[in-house]
């Protein structure tokens, strides 16, 4: 059975029982406690947390997730990978422990002939939490397992919880028993390699105050509904079901080794080193496809960080395997193939993400070449210095500054005959991974507190929000609110929060600013500074009080007028819609794997980030403001319709890399038709000719593989317009030209500007020259070594090195020689001294004359022994220095 038929079973079950199909979540779900989704219960953590009401009592759904903690680790079991599928069933406040434990059965040991997975219910085991009673007692009667498979665990094995307060509840997890080929017998608490776990059910039920570890918390009560969270294992269920091994083995992986191998002439089973090097390119290669799939793009931070590590861990197990041209052209097409069968999304989008990763190998190849030249000193001076071995500080720079991964320098070691302190570097990579994870469980405990809001949107249900309908409402206040806490009153110069009954203000998302506007009350006004939505359904102002006292509930408070700055909403309509307009554009100019990644828009100003791995062409760049332009100029139609996702995805609708969109009803914009139909919530024109116009200011990278543009659109645009006029006719006038003429004008006076340095500078030059004979006929006896000091005025640092130079070479090697001269060019000195060879033999070393005048000119610098040359800061000291140099040569010559 393939993995595809597998999330098909799963989810026909479910829906054959009543519950809604949920389609997988972004891998990129906005939650700041995550990098990426882990579990298929974090698109329902809103839900559980009861943030929001769920929209259906029962779900189903089968989840991309991304783990990443130990991707140094993938390969080297056969278990666990970084890119996984959860498929779940949820149930908010409907049935419980008993309708989880049938369902699963049922779909575990139905027939094949049925839809069921056809597992052999007497190899099933289950485990509860030690004291659950109820669920022992329901996996007995609901399912038939005898008592002995039943077995007992702790806290650590058999309760969930967040992490966090919140929910929790006792678990049980269903076992497969795979023979005694792989282990001996006793159950899971024997043996989970034989007996692998393949789901688990929680059974959420209570409310948890404090979460000091997984088995040590505090329960506060029991929740208000219980709720059922499940989680299979799609990959693990199909290697059993395919007669597999391991997860790796599975139709969706295995091609990618097939294919690594025939590359590589390597065999697959042969090796152990060699097998985790295969089963890393699998694996690797998958989650870049389905992360590059969702919107990822290679970087140094966070998302991106993640991502191009895996790409560049695939390319260099492929190297390690004995395979050094581009790898990921010829394997990732082979993942693609695989994981399109159940996320036919990939198919449109893969000229996109092919480029991505393609983009990213290439520029590791230039690392790998910038790394071993850096690698080839660093060994150098190891040798030379009579070692045998590279530190570990060395290694972790070459890893973390150069990108340039151990195991290659492990390699190229031991080719060199050095070892590496091992040792030395684990510990820095420990150290990094601490901090990562202190960070990470700081983050983990600012969890929003959104218990206040969702107290407000229970007592007063949803705002009436009418955005799209007006821009001034009659509006009744009905919570105040300051620094989270609820009060009683908001005072003139204070800033809180006010939530209305109904408002006409836009919300921050989308990428679109909040509205400005005022809210004015029976003796005072106040000014809105942020709109937002901390809880769905509940629209919360920012406010402050500009005039009087606002007091929720008194008969001064009344009835509120909100009302929107007119001008600004204005302005927001125009960035947004020229948003939607430029992206449609850009797919016209680039094509239709130019997706945008992120935007953002606030009155008169635009940005947009896309997906591309090089930098636009300036007649790019024409042509995307040029048939912006044009769409407003054909003053297009611009509606707005609601529809179910599915039905938007079929419509051709474009949606926004990492947005969450609500499966019932999302709201799609066209304009022009299916020119540009993009998911949105966002306010905007009715025809493009309102835009005003675009005009297109920048064009640059925001990372590797994404890049930016601005621009401004409205009275913004035709202002800027209006600044480059002026800028125009203030260059005219200087240069006497005409504006088309202008550019030839300038070239032509930068040119003869040019012309005009080099003949200074061969002044310079000459007069320098000229100098040269005064300043060594003038030469000064010390001891019996002549002497040439010369403070340069005006002279900066590469000509004082040539007057020195020359000095030098007249003073000639008879006698000993030593010449410094420090210039003063650019407010700062800047000396050099030089040594003849006569000089040299009578223990004179340029180098320490040097360090003997920088003090005096409070700076430093070095050398050889025959030219040596610095800096300073003091240039008032230079007569100072020279004498320095003087002493020196005394006391050096003696």
């Amino acid at each position: 059975m393939d993995t595809a038929e597998i999330r098909r079973r799963f989810t026909e079950h479910f829906r054959r029982n009543g519950h809604t199909l949920v389609p997988s979540a972004s891998l990129l779900l906005d939650d700041p406690n995550l990098l990426f989704v882990n579990a298929g219960m974090v698109p329902f953590k809103p839900y559980f947390l009861g943030q929001e009401t769920p929209p259906y009592a029962r779900a189903t759904s089968v989840q991309k997730c991304v783990r990443t903690l130990d991707i140094e680790e993938v390969g080297k079991t056969t278990r666990h990978g970084t890119f996984f599928q959860m498929a779940g069933n949820f149930s908010f406040g409907d049935y419980f422990k008993d309708g989880a434990i049938r369902l699963a059965w049922e779909l575990i040991t139905g027939s094949v002939e049925s839809g069921g997975f056809g597992f052999d219910g007497d190899r099933i085991w289950v485990t509860v939490l030690d004291g659950d009673d109820e669920a022992a007692e329901l996996w007995r009667s609901e399912t038939g397992i005898p008592a002995e498979r039943i077995q007992r665990r702790g806290l650590l094995d058999n309760y969930w919880n967040m992490g966090v307060p919140g929910p929790g509840g006792p678990c049980s997890e269903i076992y497969y028993d795979r023979g005694p080929e792989f282990g001996p017998d006793g159950g899971p608490i024997v043996d989970e390699d034989r007996f692998l776990e393949i789901w688990n059910l929680v059974f959420m039920q209570e409310s948890l105050s404090q979460v000091r570890a997984k088995d040590d918390f505090d329960i506060e009560g029991p929740l208000p509904a219980k709720n059922i969270d499940t989680g299979l294992g799609v990959e693990r269920v199909a290697y059993l079901l395919q007669g597999k091994t391991n997860m790796y083995e599975i139709d969706e992986v295995f091609p990618v080794i097939e294919k690594a191998s025939e590359l590589t002439g390597r065999r697959y089973g042969a090796d152990h080193t060699d097998d985790v090097r295969f089963r890393v390119v699998a694996d690797h290669v998958r989650s870049a496809l389905m992360l590059i799939g969702d919107g990822v793009t290679p970087g140094n931070e966070a998302r991106g960080y993640v991502l191009r590590r895996l790409l560049r861990r695939a390319v260099r197990s492929m190297r390690l395997l004995g395979y050094e041209d581009r790898a990921l052209p010829e394997l990732l097409p082979v993942s693609f193939e695989r994981m399109k069968l159940g996320y036919p999304e990939l198919e449109a989008d893969f000229a996109r993400i092919s480029g991505v990763a393609y983009a990213e190998e290439d520029a590791f190849r230039k690392t790998l070449t910038a790394g071993t030249q850096i690698f080839d000193v660093a060994a150098g001076e190891v040798k030379q210095s009579g070692g045998t071995r590279l530190s570990g500080e060395k290694a972790f720079a070459l890893h973390d500054t150069y990108g340039f991964p151990i195991d290659l320098t492990l390699e190229m070691a031991s080719e060199q005959g050095l070892e590496v302190d091992e040792a030395g570097f684990r510990a820095l990579m420990t150290e990094q991974r601490e901090r990562a994870k202190a960070d990470a469980k700081a983050k983990k405990g600012q969890h929003a507190d959104t218990g206040v809001y969702r107290g407000i949107l229970d007592a007063h249900g949803p705002t009436e929000w009418l955005a799209y309908e007006t821009l001034e409402t009659e509006s009744a206040p009905l919570a105040l609110l300051s620094e989270g806490q609820s009060v009683d009153v908001l005072r003139e110069g204070s800033v809180g929060e006010l939530v209305l009954d109904r408002t006409p203000f836009y919300a921050e998302s989308g990428g679109q600013a909040a509205d400005a506007g005022i809210i004015a009350f029976d003796g005072g006004r106040l000014e809105v500074l942020d709109v937002q939505r901390p809880v769905r359904g509940l629209v919360v102002h920012q406010v402050r009080v500009v005039e009087g006292e606002l007091a929720v509930g008194s008969s001064a408070a009344g009835t509120l007028h909100a009302q929107v700055d007119k001008e600004w909403r204005v302005g927001a309509r125009q960035a947004h819609s020229g948003t939607h307009v430029v992206h449609a554009a850009l797919r016209d100019v680039l094509g239709p794997t130019a997706l945008q990644s992120g935007s953002y828009n606030r009155p008169g100003y635009l940005r947009l980030d896309f997906g591309w791995t090089k930098a636009l062409s300036p007649d790019q760049v024409r042509d995307l403001e040029r048939i912006s332009n044009e769409a407003l100029r054909r003053d297009l139609p611009v509606a707005a319709d609601y529809m179910t996702l599915q039905e938007a995805r079929d419509f051709g609708a474009l949606a926004l890399f990492g947005e969450t969109y609500d499966d019932q009803k999302v709201r799609v914009v066209e304009i022009g038709g299916p020119w540009s139909r993009e998911l949105c919530g966002g306010t905007h024109v009715e025809r493009s000719s309102q835009i005003g116009t675009v005009v297109v200011t920048s064009e640059s990278s925001v990372g590797s593989g994404n890049r930016r543009v601005e621009a401004l659109v409205g009275l913004e645009g035709f202002a800027y317009l209006a600044r480059e006029r002026d800028l125009v006719n203030s260059l005219t006038g200087m240069l006497k030209a005409r504006p088309d003429n202008l550019v030839d004008r300038v070239r032509e006076t930068v040119d003869r500007l040019k012309s005009v340095e080099k003949e200074l500078e061969k002044l310079r030059a000459e007069q320098l020259l000229a100098a040269t004979g005064d300043l060594a006929a003038g030469a000064e006896d010390l001891g019996g070594v002549r002497f040439v000091g010369h403070h340069a005025a005006g002279t900066g640092g590469g000509d004082v090195r040539k007057l020195a130079l020359d000095v030098r070479g007249r003073l000639g090697n008879g006698a000993p020689a030593v010449v410094a001269v420090i210039g003063d060019g650019g407010g700062k000195p800047a000396i050099v001294v030089a040594t003849n060879e006569a000089a040299r033999e009578r223990g004179l070393s340029a180098n320490d004359l040097l360090r003997a005048a920088a003090p005096a000119l409070g700076g430093k610098g070095g050398g050889k022994d025959d030219v040596a040359q610095g800096g300073g800061t003091d240039v008032s000291r230079i007569g100072e220095a020279l004498e320095a140099v003087r002493t020196a040569i005394r006391s050096g010559s003696a």
